[in-house]
């Protein structure tokens, strides 16, 4: 049986605003300017759009021994949900400049908070400006409501954990979601140290995309995953990046694929790093 999809299109989306308990948010973000993201939706966004900020709200603040985006706290990111009027009987749909790079972390908080009933708009903000859909620079008020979580602590896997099973033969398979140069460590533009963790390997989350930025099809990605997965759909893996963002985004594509989902590695490459004893690989093995 086909999973439920994990994408909704621009026109379709299009249809559902304003209808009964289905709500939009938007998660641009920028690491290079963390107001942009904000900046640009008081500009103009998709109508009754909120706006959640992957720092602020889909983040704790860092530890001296933390990657740089922690999971935020249960509490606080329930009780924002709840502020931008969404419960668990809500639709939800999220979305991002383009290619949902930042708009997956959303997608994956909300499914390790326990709601399901959550989508990423295909090809973002771009694709629904392609299609000539209205923009607002109406801020909304969502009337507060009440978002119980229910966190499923098997969906992470920590540092510690991860740690052990290095060399072992219960060692996971790992993909990291960064760019090859990064996973090779042949450049690294964001944290002080380069390379991977030993045994992961290397699966670009933008593998997942067209070249328009919208995503490949079901049966384009299904050829992806087997590729590297097998056909064996419900392989147990774990998926990683830099900070626990884009690796949200292998998460979404493995499972409109109608593959499994993955542990997430919340803490991946810049909380590895913390710690100079663990091991470091580089190169494409």
């Amino acid at each position: 049986m086909m999973q439920q999809r994990q994408l909704i299109g621009p026109m379709e989306l299009a249809q559902k605003l304003g209808l009964d308990n289905w709500h939009v948010i938007d998660c641009r973000f920028y690491l290079s300017n963390t107001s942009q993201g904000k900046q640009e939706y008081t500009g103009g966004h998709i109508p009754g759009a909120v706006f959640m900020d992957l720092n602020l709200d889909l983040a704790s603040a860092p530890s001296p021994t933390s990657g740089r985006h922690p999971l935020p706290d249960v509490a606080a990111i329930a009780a924002t949900i709840g502020r931008l009027g969404m419960d668990n009987q809500s639709n939800v749909v999220v979305y991002d400049a383009d290619s949902g790079a930042m708009a997956a972390r959303c997608w994956w908080i909300f499914r390790w908070l326990g709601h399901t009933n959550i989508r990423l708009l295909d090809g973002g903000l771009a694709a629904w400006k392609r299609a000539e859909l209205p923009l607002t620079s109406v801020v909304p008020s969502p009337r507060p409501t009440t978002f119980n979580a229910h966190p499923r602590a098997a969906a992470v896997v920590s540092t510690d954990e991860l740690a052990a099973l290095i060399g072992t033969d219960h060692m996971p398979t790992v993909f990291d979601a960064r760019d090859a140069s990064r996973f090779a460590g042949a450049q690294e533009p964001i944290d002080p140290v380069a390379g991977h963790v030993p045994g992961a390997r290397s699966l670009p989350f933008s593998e997942s995309l067209a070249a328009d930025g919208r995503w490949k099809s079901r049966q384009e990605l299904e050829v992806l995953w087997q590729l590297h997965l097998g056909k064996r759909k419900e392989a147990t893996w774990v998926a990683m990046c830099g900070s626990g963002v884009t690796a949200c985004h292998l998460a979404l594509s493995a499972l409109e694929a109608g593959y499994s989902e993955p542990r997430l590695y919340a803490g991946s490459w810049s909380e590895w790093i913390r710690d100079t004893r663990r091991p470091i690989a580089t190169g494409t093995g």
